[in-house]
């Protein structure tokens, strides 16, 4: 398959070729996907640095870039980071702003549907010498669960598909299980299906689990589990 990071000689070409498959992909989505595909390029193309795989810009900025607020920021960010195509690499703090990265190999991966709408000598130049693809996530023991569908929009939904990302294991073992009950204000009520579940979570993956509801949305400041 295509070099998954564009350098040499030949990188100029290769980020169009990115970029092709990118555009090719968005335009076979309905509007809601392909709006998030064609926000992504917008970041891409402006503010990634290919050579370093380093994109650092507050969320400010961006949502000036997509014309959206800041709340919309946060909740498209995390759809990208669920997707595996965004990758935190250094967590923002206080005058800091988050840098991420980008996993081309999984883009790459997820837009390989559509090389050949483009044409058959660009399906072959992308795929290159068709050697074995490597994994998005290392092979684990046991079933991995799958990525949690988000098509709801909820804060709980998108949070979980992060945590899934950023943890496939610890997802699979007590994060997926966890539905959500109900919302009041800043307080999120999420059910356990066991008792000994309930008190595993609050006791081990609470704070976690907030912090990650809290990034998709600041009006989250509280998290219950009932069992």
């Amino acid at each position: 398959m295509l070099a998954s990071k564009p350098v040499g000689r030949q990188a100029a070409a290769l980020k169009y070729d990115i970029l092709t498959a990118l555009g090719t992909y968005a335009l076979s989505l309905e509007k809601g996907p392909q709006r998030l595909v064609l926000r992504f390029m917008t970041l891409m193309t402006a503010r990634y640095n290919w050579q370093r795989n380093e994109l650092a810009v507050g969320q400010r900025e961006i949502a000036r870039m997509w014309s959206v607020d800041e709340r919309t920021v946060k909740r498209e960010m995390a759809k990208l980071r669920a997707l595996g195509w965004l990758v935190v690499k250094r967590q923002g703090a206080r005058g800091r702003v988050t840098e991420y990265g980008f996993d081309l190999e999984c883009i790459l991966t997820d837009t390989r549907g559509c090389w050949a709408a483009v044409g058959p000598d660009f399906d072959h130049r992308m795929r290159g010498s068709d050697a074995p693809e490597k994994n998005v996530v290392p092979l684990m023991t046991g079933t991995a669960a799958p990525a949690p569908d988000i098509s709801d929009g909820s804060e709980w939904s998108l949070a979980k598909a992060v945590l899934h990302q950023e943890d496939p294991a610890t997802y699979s073992a007590w994060i997926q299980a966890l539905s959500r009950e109900s919302r009041a204000g800043g307080r999120l009520i999420l059910r356990a299906p066991s008792r000994f579940h309930g008190n595993y979570v609050t006791a081990h993956l609470q704070e976690r689990l907030l912090a990650a509801c809290h990034e998709i949305d600041a009006d989250v400041d509280q998290l219950t589990i009932l069992s």
